[in-house]
């Protein structure tokens, strides 16, 4: 029968270790909750003894503790976490406080437990968790704070932090989606520029000799090449100082307010690209305005917080226009409407729930549909992209290459 390794949460919110017999993690972690102990981290001894990788997540969903002192500050990742060990904590029983404290005897990253210990002298002196959060509201941000303060006003708060780590996790691998689709055409373009600045500025010039005294004589895409070479051999390194300087005067720009303004709205307008990016912030202002609709957030508190969350400025400008109208009194499908961003089928939908009373869910669904089409276009966009960046990178190389062979065949037929 093996043995296993285990971390626990007392009901006082000690955390507590030790070693027991099972026949599998599944009856281990039966054995522990027996005792009335939060199972946190369960491993085989075996394994931790020959010093094995992070097993991962044991049955039950609980948290583990981390391996490594990390450095840095927190970022949403520790926040994920963190409201993951937390709502376990919660729902298995501990108060509030406990729970804080077991999550600062677990953490590993410095700046993550200066944030759970402010949090927990904020509760211990009498301050809801909502508040206590507020005065980290940059971390946080307001979506997450009026979840927690609707669970606190619903008494079902480890309910709203499972909901919350369920959205976050959606969140990061909608995101995570979008990102991992650009690494292989980015690195298609580096191989293509680095194949460029390759054959210019070392295969070219070795041809510069043969071609020396024909002048005129060469075919003018020869001699547009070798120019392009002589003048890349000469003046590369200034070629790569003006490119890294308008690099980093463009970067400077498009973060200042004008110039992301333009850039964000430029790419509303690219073909292909542009209606993927409108799903995708419509996926994010759709799941967090349900989210907060279901868990009994106002209609006007969750259409400004669920608007703040779209990261499109000139999309932002249109959806601050739907809070005004339901104000006075119209209804939200008319105000969506009037923005013109939505397709047919999402003032469908929204029209259906606000009939039927179940906006919140209808929102979630609608997220969920343009979800899947945000997964689909970027697969279609892929598919796309691929061939056409090879046949770029191929034609980019075979033009040199046809380049020299002209250059080549003019000098047999001047001998001829």
């Amino acid at each position: 029968m093996p043995d296993f390794i285990w971390h626990a949460a007392t009901a006082g919110g000690q955390v507590e270790q030790g070693r027991l017999s099972a026949a599998n993690a599944a009856l281990a972690l039966k054995q522990l909750r027996a005792q009335g102990l939060t199972p946190l981290h369960l491993a085989d001894a075996s394994a931790a003894a020959a010093g094995a990788a992070d097993p991962g997540p044991m049955p039950g969903g609980f948290a583990q503790p981390r391996q490594r002192q990390s450095k840095g500050p927190v970022r949403a990742a520790d926040i994920l976490a963190l409201t993951s060990e937390l709502a376990i904590m919660l729902r298995a029983g501990l108060a509030l406080d406990n729970a804080l404290r077991v999550l600062i005897d677990m953490s590993h990253k410095p700046s993550v437990t200066a944030l759970v210990q402010a949090l927990l002298d904020a509760v211990k002196g009498g301050t809801p968790l909502s508040r206590a959060l507020a005065a980290h509201g940059p971390l946080f941000g307001d979506f997450y704070i009026n979840m927690v303060r609707s669970g606190e006003a619903s008494g079902q708060m480890s309910a709203v932090l499972d909901r919350l780590v369920e959205h976050m996790e959606r969140q990061r691998a909608l995101r995570d989606s979008v990102i991992s689709a650009t690494i292989y055409p980015a690195i298609l373009l580096a191989v293509a520029l680095l194949s460029l600045v390759a054959m210019l500025g070392f295969v070219v010039p070795q041809f510069e000799k043969l071609f020396t005294d024909m002048g005129d004589a060469l075919p003018l895409p020869t001699r547009l090449v070798m120019g392009l070479g002589q003048a890349f051999t000469d003046y590369g390194w200034a070629m790569g100082l003006a490119g890294a300087g308008a690099g980093l005067l463009l970067r400077h720009w498009l973060r200042s307010p004008a110039g992301r303004h333009w850039w964000q709205k430029r790419v509303l307008r690219l073909p292909l690209v542009g209606p993927l990016a409108l799903k995708y912030q419509l996926t994010l202002f759709a799941r967090s305005l349900g989210t907060l609709l279901g868990h009994g957030v106002p209609m006007l508190t969750a259409l400004h917080i669920a608007t703040d969350t779209v990261g499109n400025a000139v999309l932002q400008q249109a959806l601050a226009r739907v809070g005004p109208i339901v104000k006075e009194g119209g209804k939200v499908v008319q105000a969506v409407s009037a923005t013109g961003i939505f397709a047919p089928l999402a003032i469908n939908l929204i029209r259906v729930g606000e009939e039927t009373g179940r906006i919140g869910p209808m929102m979630l669904e609608l997220a969920n549909v343009l979800n899947r089409e945000v997964e689909t276009g970027i697969r279609r966009l892929l598919t796309l992209l691929e061939p056409v960046l090879i046949l770029l990178l191929g034609l980019l190389v075979a033009a040199i290459i046809v380049s020299i062979l002209l250059g080549i065949l003019s000098i047999n037929d001047l001998a001829v």
